[in-house]
């Protein structure tokens, strides 16, 4: 199959998830620039998932030819639901949710117990979800510098618990060639997860020691899981 622009994929678009904004890319970024790739990293507003998907729809609009769109944690859900745009050859899933339709985050998320460290506290009054700031160091990012945890905390977007719980209604993983990172240390969405969903469908694997925070300790590793999708797409 030849991606749907019948030329080498040369953009991505980077999706960061809940707890996080898109400054944790710059590592993955600056690699994938190296590479020659031309690299766009969305901020999500985190509000909902239709307003994600409409953030992240803004970025591929602007793509000039076929694109990568990956995603990190609720990221997943997002290109899950965001990947049927046109300019989208393939996916990355970075340690991420992958929800089949009339499927949520929420519920992959409850298919394993909880690592003690996990920090993911229940909404609040206004509907937002907070990680909890003791476990956010051991939780999200473990094999990061408290400094950079610190900072990390303090950026974060406010997410809304609507999202979890909003199924998807049109998998993009379906239709489009799939590759996947699993986070083996991560102790926000357990490893298990990630390999029972990314098995389903079909994703092609690569497995990452590293925490939740793959993508920021190891970025050298996940932009070669991208740049792999990029150039074997490509030739399809």
């Amino acid at each position: 199959m030849k991606n749907q622009a019948n030329s080498p994929v040369k953009n991505i678009v980077l999706v960061h998830g809940a707890f996080a904004d898109g400054s944790g890319y710059k590592g993955v970024y600056e690699n994938l620039i190296r590479l020659g790739y031309n690299v766009s990293v969305v901020q999500n507003p985190l509000t909902s998932l239709k307003d994600d998907v409409a953030a992240t729809h803004l970025v591929l609009d602007a793509q000039d030819g076929p694109t990568i769109l990956a995603g990190h944690s609720w990221g997943g859900a997002v290109i899950t639901q965001a990947g049927n745009h046109p300019n989208v050859a393939g996916l990355v899933y970075i340690a991420a949710f992958q929800p089949d339709n009339n499927e949520t985050a929420l519920q992959w998320f409850l298919t394993a117990p909880p690592a003690a460290e996990n920090g993911v506290l229940p909404a609040d009054e206004k509907g937002i979800v907070y990680y909890d700031k003791a476990k956010y160091h051991a939780g999200f990012c473990g094999d990061l510098t408290a400094e950079e945890a610190g900072f990390m905390y303090a950026s974060q977007g406010a997410f809304y618990g609507e999202c979890f719980v909003t199924p998807i209604t049109a998998a993009a993983w379906r239709n489009k060639p799939t590759y996947g990172v699993v986070a083996t240390e991560d102790k926000s969405i357990n490893p298990d997860i990630q390999r029972t969903m990314y098995k389903r469908s079909d994703t092609k694997v690569t497995e990452i020691k590293g925490s939740h925070a793959v993508y920021i300790s190891q970025p050298e590793k996940v932009a070669a899981v991208i740049a792999t999708a990029a150039n074997e797409i490509s030739a399809m």
